[in-house]
């Protein structure tokens, strides 16, 4: 009896989110990772806020939890989420650890790609000013989804967070997952969304981004061929494009990055492959 006692008041003990399941697929306050926060029980939604960034919140039965992107940068320690609701604003503080990811090193014949030259570099910033505008929208809609489905059936060819070194010179990490299929596999997108953006850039090959809501995106790259136009609603699975090697990649495959409140995060744990 005595043990029952105890074993109850320990579960009594824990933490709020200990029982969340959204905590127990999704919660790696890691750089690079998601932190699941308890915001609360209230009759409307509160509003989060990561620095200036909004954060996705849902509800989870009566409570309401924050989905907290943690950029790759971001150094271990104590991060503070601002909470807005009806009755005022409070602060909710987490801890982010460390993780240490993996170096890979790729060999290029096209050394443009490497080191691009002076004509491709305004080409290059133009590109990338659109697409971080596309990683900073915020929709007010909730996704159909936070636990994935992956974009294509096959195995990882390069993680998350990788080191990168490209013919020997550092270059920014990995910041997605790659699946090695071949060209023409149909890529499928993981939950409904909508179509922000479309593009063939210089170092992304044929792109489209896919807003699921409240700042969660998916953006697939180096395709063959794309299927859809910005602005189309898309339902869960439905066909965004094809495997390619367009762009900066050495042969096909698919590359998937997944953005919250404008922080690329590991995909692979919104799959439970990390």
């Amino acid at each position: 009896m005595l043990r029952l006692l105890a074993a109850l008041l320990a579960l009594a003990a824990l933490p709020a989110w200990a029982d969340s399941y959204l905590s127990r697929q999704l919660n790696r306050p890691v750089p690079g990772g998601v932190a699941v926060l308890d915001l609360g029980q209230a009759a409307e939604a509160p509003r989060a806020f990561l620095g200036n960034k909004p954060v996705l919140v849902v509800k989870e039965q009566d409570t309401w939890r924050a989905v907290v992107g943690i950029a790759l940068k971001t150094p271990p320690g104590q991060q503070t989420l601002q909470v807005r609701q009806a009755d005022g604003q409070r602060t909710v503080a987490f801890t982010v650890g460390s993780k240490a990811y993996p170096e890979q090193h790729i060999t290029l014949k096209n050394k443009r790609q490497v080191n691009p030259e002076p004509q491709d570099l305004a080409r290059i910033d133009k590109e990338l000013a659109e697409q971080n505008r596309a990683y900073a929208s915020f929709s007010q809609g909730t996704p159909s989804n936070l636990l994935l489905d992956k974009p294509v059936n096959g195995p990882l060819s390069s993680r998350f967070g990788v080191r990168r070194f490209f013919n020997g010179e550092e270059r920014n990490p990995h910041a997605g997952l790659d699946f090695a299929v071949p060209a023409g596999t149909p890529i499928k997108t993981p939950a409904a969304g909508k179509v922000i953006l479309v593009g063939d850039y210089f170092f992304n090959g044929k792109t489209v981004f896919v807003d699921h809501g409240q700042g969660f995106i998916s953006m697939f790259c180096h395709m063959s061929r794309v299927d859809v136009k910005p602005g189309q609603a898309l339902a869960r699975g439905a066909v965004v494009g094809r495997v390619g090697s367009t762009g900066r990649a050495t042969g096909p495959h698919m590359h998937w990055n997944v953005s919250l409140n404008d922080a690329r995060v590991d995909p692979a744990i919104f799959i439970g492959k990390e």
